[in-house]
C-alpha cells in the first residue's frame, strides 16, 4: 500500500509558471447535470444522465447511475461497479495522463476514501483541478492526499467553517476503543454507525486487534471488495440473524437501526462516527458521538488551497459562500458555485 502523510508532510512540486493572463475560456463550467469540461466533452461527478462521466470516487452523491461511460481510478472501480451494477466503465492509474478531446486529464489521490481522486485538467499550459471530496490528514487506510499545483482549484467546502477542527485519528480511535471496552465490561455490544463505504472500513482498520468486529451485511459487502483489492482490513463477521458475540463492536449504517436487522442485536448501545458529530444537533439517537471525518476541516481546506498555488478558487458543497468570502479576504479570486 502507499505510504501515508499528513498536511505538514506534503511534498509539493514547483509552482507553475503562470501565463501573462488567465484565459477567458474556463476549462470547467456548471450545467444542470453538474460540472462540465466543454473541450473534453465530459462531466465530473454528474447527477444527471450524460454521455461521459469522470468520477472522483464511489459515494452515491458523486457516482450516479445512468451515464453512458465512466472513467475513475482502478482502485475506485470495483466499489463503483458494485454500487451501480452493469455499467460501461474503465479504470485509470493515479498520475496517468490521458488526452480527452482538447484537454489532458489525470487523477490524483484525494485522501477521502479508498480510490478517491482529484481530477487535473490541462489545456495550453492552463491547469484546473476539481477536488471531489478530500482529506489532507493521515489515514490508516486510503491513499494519501496529494497537493496538485494548478491555476484554478475547484474545492469542496463541506466543513468550510472555522468551528470545524478535527482531532488526530489516533486520538479519536482511542476514544472509541475506551467506549467499546467499557461496554464490553458491562456485557453489551457496541453498535457504531458509519457510512458503509470508507468510514466503516477506516474504523475497523483503526480498531483492529481490540476485539471481535461484526458488520451489517451492507458494510460487509463493501469491506470484502476492498479486502480483495489488498486494503489492510481485519477479519469481520457479517451479522444476519444471529446476535453478535458478547462485547463485540458492530459497525452498521444509520439506516440499519430502523430495520428488522436491529432487533437481533440483543443488549447493545449505539454511537455514531462522523464529522457532523461536532454539532450537538446531529447526535440524536446516539449514546456517544465521535468526531471522525473523511473530509478536510477548516485548517485542512486552507492548507490544501495554499498548497495548490491557485490564483482562482471555486467553492462547492457545504459552506461555499463563507469559505469563498474568507479566501477573498486573503487576496485570492474566489467565488461560490451553486
Amino acid at each position: 500500500m502507499a505510504r501515508f502523510c499528513g498536511t505538514k508532510q506534503m511534498n509539493l512540486p514547483p509552482p507553475l509558471r503562470y501565463p501573462a493572463r488567465m484565459t477567458d475560456t474556463p476549462l470547467v463550467i456548471q450545467t444542470p447535470q453538474g460540472l462540465f469540461c466543454p473541450e473534453g466533452g465530459f462531466h465530473i461527478d454528474p447527477m444527471g444522465r450524460v454521455p461521459r462521466a469522470l468520477i472522483t470516487h464511489g459515494h452515491s452523491d458523486h457516482a450516479a447511475r445512468g451515464m453512458g461511460a465512466y472513467l475513475c481510478t482502478h482502485q475506485a472501480l470495483p466499489v463503483i461497479r458494485h454500487r451501480l451494477g452493469k455499467i460501461t466503465a474503465e479504470g485509470i492509474a493515479y498520475g496517468e495522463a490521458r488526452q480527452i478531446g482538447g484537454v489532458s486529464v489525470s487523477f490524483h489521490p484525494a485522501g477521502h476514501v479508498p480510490g478517491s481522486a482529484q481530477i487535473r485538467i490541462e489545456r495550453g499550459g492552463q491547469v484546473w483541478v476539481a477536488s471531489g471530496d478530500y482529506k489532507t490528514a493521515p489515514d490508516a487506510l486510503c491513499e494519501p492526499f496529494e497537493a496538485v499545483r494548478c491555476h484554478t482549484f475547484l474545492t469542496e467546502t463541506t466543513f468550510g467553517l472555522p468551528i470545524f477542527h478535527w482531532q488526530s485519528e489516533a486520538e479519536v480511535m482511542a476514544q472509541i476503543a475506551a467506549w467499546w471496552a467499557g461496554n464490553a465490561a458491562r456485557g453489551v455490544a457496541s453498535v457504531l454507525l458509519a457510512y458503509s463505504f470508507g468510514k466503516a472500513q477506516r474504523l475497523m482498520a483503526g480498531l483492529a486487534g481490540l476485539g471481535p468486529i461484526c458488520t451489517h451485511p451492507v458494510v460487509e459487502a463493501v469491506t470484502d471488495i476492498l479486502r480483495q483489492q489488498g486494503y489492510p482490513l481485519p477479519p469481520t463477521l457479517a451479522l444476519t440473524n444471529a446476535p453478535p458475540p458478547t462485547g463485540a463492536l458492530v459497525i452498521a449504517t444509520p439506516n440499519a437501526m430502523a430495520s428488522a436487522w436491529a432487533l437481533g442485536l440483543g443488549p447493545h448501545t449505539v454511537a455514531a462516527a462522523s464529522g457532523w458529530m461536532a454539532l450537538a444537533a446531529r447526535r440524536k439517537g446516539a449514546s456517544a458521538a465521535f468526531v471522525l471525518s473523511d473530509h478536510a476541516d477548516w485548517a485542512g481546506l486552507n492548507a490544501a488551497v495554499a498548497a495548490t498555488g491557485a490564483e482562482q478558487v471555486f467553492t462547492l458543497h457545504g459552506s461555499t459562500g463563507p469559505f469563498a468570502a474568507w479566501l477573498r479576504s486573503k487576496g485570492l479570486s474566489a467565488q461560490a458555485m451553486a
